[in-house]
């Protein structure tokens, strides 16, 4: 008996009955199985070596160029696998398929996180991340081959916010997860930057979830892991999920829509336009790769590819090889 075999075999005996199962893993195109990893932990392991998921230590969560402790899209996106993994291990689901999703849910992030999204949406009517980490993975990974993951993942990868919700309790989980993660660890980063401070948090929050960023994820994964115990959805208890949605608005109002960087939002917005402005007029400055795919795709799609696709300081680079005059050294007086 294979490897791969012995842990889908083992899945059936341990798992709960409302696990997603590994063997019953569905791709687009069919391809050989390997010997010893599940097909969830194959997708896992392409997320990680895929180039997408590598630029996302260089993409902004909340503080753009911040500095070495801050989180980028990267280490949240590793915060969210773990406490994925906590939660479905809690329930007796499958953890490689929380994985999978959780280091995939923000490949198609644009630079300077959401403020990025934000003028991409209002520079051609619709643009979401969610949806865009989903072509990352179907059509731009491996030179537009995609990475073929499995229908579990990529569900979870497109539903992890908006209206839809996953099909998969892994997927539900991680969307669970990822409100958990970016509250608490943007939390800590805004008592980090000054912005905040522990005793500014609404009382009702205090009392439920505690002022410490741990007990703060203790709380709310404890709280997941009790309520869903056996059923079939992913649930919160009310007094829990208020004191979380009072979080979720205290961190908005605080950090997020804060005036203190709403300097820097609007420079990156700026950025970005102005390169989307740019490669529109030029489409012959993108790299030869995205030119191929204008055919299938219209330049629009393979210029919104490309500059989502930037890191921070590609992109500043970028805009100030565009539209900065260059230095020729400065005259000695």
């Amino acid at each position: 008996m294979k490897v791969r075999e012995r842990t889908e075999e083992q899945e059936f005996k341990i798992l709960s009955a409302y696990a997603a199962k590994s063997r019953d893993a569905v791709r687009d195109r069919e391809e050989d199985l390997c010997d010893f990893r599940t097909a969830f932990q194959r997708d896992r392991d392409r997320i990680i070596h895929s180039k997408s998921f590598r630029r996302l230590k260089h993409k902004t969560q909340v503080y753009i160029a911040p500095g070495d402790h801050y989180r980028m899209r990267m280490t949240h996106s590793l915060e969210v696998a773990q406490i994925s993994r906590t939660i479905a291990r809690g329930l007796m689901l499958n953890e490689d398929l929380t994985e999978a999703i959780a280091v995939g849910h923000d490949v198609g992030h644009t630079p300077f996180g959401h403020a990025g999204e934000y003028a991409l949406r209002e520079l051609i009517g619709h643009y979401n991340h969610n949806e865009q980490s989903l072509r990352v993975v179907e059509h731009l990974e491996r030179g537009g081959q995609g990475l073929n993951l499995t229908a579990e993942v990529r569900d979870g990868i497109l539903n992890h916010t908006g209206d839809n919700k996953p099909f998969t309790l892994e997927g539900n989980i991680v969307r669970r997860s990822d409100r958990i993660a970016y509250l608490c660890h943007d939390y800590d980063d805004g008592i980090r930057a000054g912005m905040i401070k522990p005793s500014d948090l609404p009382q009702n929050v205090c009392n439920v979830l505690g002022t410490n960023p741990s007990s703060m994820i203790t709380v709310m994964v404890s709280d997941i892991i009790t309520e869903s115990e056996g059923r079939n959805e992913i649930l919160m208890s009310g007094r829990v999920k208020a004191a979380m949605d009072e979080f979720r608005e205290f961190m908005f109002k605080k950090i997020y829509h804060s005036a203190e960087l709403e300097p820097d939002r609007k420079k990156s917005k700026y950025v970005v336009s102005k390169l989307f402005e740019y490669y529109m007029d030029n489409p012959g400055s993108l790299p030869q790769e995205f030119l191929e795919r204008e055919e299938r795709w219209g330049l629009q799609t393979i210029v919104i590819d490309y500059i989502a696709g930037l890191t921070d300081l590609y992109a500043i680079k970028q805009f100030e090889k565009l539209f900065i005059p260059a230095t020729w050294g400065i005259p000695q007086l």
